[in-house]
């Protein structure tokens, strides 16, 4: 499909889009007509993903009318985040798309936490990348057009605040800026910086986003807006960008 006939697609024409995030502790999975998602849930933080991610699946589509066959396109969160998270939520789409021939997209897990943050001119996304450090990204997003404005990176604490802390307005996102949230108000007070959660109407230097645990609609939103540009792929194409190495390749090369 062309760039051209993708944009002049009608409702009933729009493509129904499986979405998939298992990168982060819970994840979820949601399940969208173009760009609007007709349902969503969200996974298990205290179990892996491979004990509810099916069932999350046939919940989705049940709770939208759909059946799998319905199902045109499949998006998923490539990364970064959780290792095995991502391993699981890869295989599953995988395995699906290719037994029902089907096309693929995968989206970056820190741009979709930064959608899901809503609109800012500068939004960290930060997630979890052990032993205090995270992954981090900065994206502008204005009018939901999401923008990189540098390259994802695995980081320690201190050198995020190095690497963002000249920055007077910021919306922090994700859960490494739950977990990071004390450091981060500590270097906001530091700096002379007004700190609060993104809710507050006078939160206007740094912020941190409300807790977001349905990350696939962002997913499913981001595909959509990927599908549209002709960014497809087939299933065995699909890559994880783990942004470091896993810590058995860190013991291996040692």
């Amino acid at each position: 499909m062309s760039n051209r006939e993708a944009e002049n697609l009608r409702d009933e024409d729009m493509p129904v889009i499986l979405a998939i995030e298992t990168a982060t502790r819970a994840g979820s999975v949601a399940v969208s007509r173009g760009e609007q998602v007709l349902a969503c849930a969200r996974g298990d933080a205290t179990s892996s993903h491979s004990t509810d991610l099916i069932e999350n699946i046939d919940r989705v589509l049940h709770q939208a009318g759909l059946q799998l066959d319905d199902v045109d396109l499949f998006a998923t969160a490539v990364g970064p985040g959780s290792f095995t998270g991502l391993r699981i939520g890869l295989a599953t789409v995988k395995s699906l798309a290719v037994a029902m021939n089907k096309k693929c997209i995968g989206i970056s897990t820190l741009a979709a936490v930064a959608l899901a943050a809503g609109e800012s001119e500068s939004t960290v996304a930060l997630l979890p990348a052990g032993r205090g450090e995270v992954f981090a990204q900065m994206f502008s997003l204005v009018v939901d057009d999401v923008t990189a404005l540098d390259q994802a990176t695995h980081i320690s604490p201190q050198k995020l605040l190095a690497k963002y802390g000249g920055h007077n307005k910021i919306t922090w996102a994700g859960e490494g800026a739950e977990a990071q949230f004390e450091l981060l108000r500590a270097e906001a007070q530091r700096r002379g910086i007004v700190f609060g959660l993104a809710t507050d109407v006078n939160a206007n230097g740094w912020s941190v986003a409300p807790k977001n645990e349905r990350i696939a609609e962002a997913v499913a939103q981001l595909g959509f807006r990927d599908y549209r540009a002709g960014k497809i792929t087939e299933p065995e194409e699909l890559r994880a960008n783990y942004v470091r190495p896993s810590d058995a390749e860190l013991k291996v090369n040692a």
